[in-house]
């Protein structure tokens, strides 16, 4: 129901996105989803791998600003609204939402989100029998 996240602070400056990037790259690491929120001075880059424990650990040998963390993986059918219908099961329970990023990948939306409470959003998405993915379902996506 949740998969590692990397988290990386990155300057508001030419190539240091590419520096993540290129250290990714030559480790084979695959990038599944990624997203980037800025500040006038700093960007988060947050990034759902294939191998997010080894992804973390080359970047913080390589003196990048890196944390890991746990964020829930949905997955709807993709079908306009789906993502409002899950995100409402949420809003009901008083739940809110932190962060959210989405994609579509072999037909399917995933929504990538935390949360303020997480073990009630883990009873939400178990009583509501949402589809949900977990760290090892991720190898399917590469």
């Amino acid at each position: 129901m949740t998969v590692q996240q990397l988290s990386i602070f990155i300057e508001n400056k030419s190539g240091t996105l590419v520096k993540v990037l290129q250290i990714l790259k030559q480790a084979g690491i695959q990038l599944i989803a990624s997203t980037i929120a800025d500040t006038a001075e700093y960007g988060i880059c947050r990034i759902i791998c294939s191998e997010p424990a080894r992804a973390y650990q080359m970047l913080k040998d390589a003196g990048v600003a890196v944390s890991l963390c746990e964020v829930f993986a949905i997955e709807l059918n993709d079908e306009p609204g789906k993502a409002a219908d899950a995100i409402e099961l949420f809003a009901r329970e008083g739940i809110s939402i932190a962060y959210l990023y989405s994609f579509l990948l072999g037909g399917k939306g995933v929504l990538i989100f935390r949360t303020d409470n997480a073990e009630r959003a883990r009873e939400v998405i178990l009583a509501n029998k949402l589809s949900y993915i977990e760290e090892k379902d991720l190898s399917k996506f590469q």
